[in-house]
């Protein structure tokens, strides 16, 4: 398992489009795909599931988790966070 925190920078955090662009780019990866907000102190959740990640309420300046295992869980772990650093084309 392999995983990183990272800050949300979004200025309205991750919202609806956002989190779909993350849904969408967890759904890319063949390994199993969680993300907790350690701010909130949530437990982690699927990355992979609009709804769940919506529940997990990411504001702008959230610390969060995101954790993979599988095949090809670094490389899913890297872009997800340069994806969550670049604000998810926002």
């Amino acid at each position: 398992m392999v995983s990183q925190k990272t800050t949300v920078v979004n200025p309205s955090g991750l919202h609806a489009r956002p989190a779909s662009v993350f849904v969408k780019k967890a759904m890319e990866f063949e390994s199993d795909v969680t993300v907790c907000n350690v701010t909130s102190g949530s437990e982690p959740k699927n990355a992979k599931s609009i709804i769940t990640m919506m529940a997990l309420g990411m504001k702008q300046g959230h610390e969060i988790e995101i954790s993979a295992e599988g095949p090809d869980e670094a490389q899913a772990v890297q872009a997800l966070v340069e994806l969550v650093e670049s604000g998810c084309g926002e």
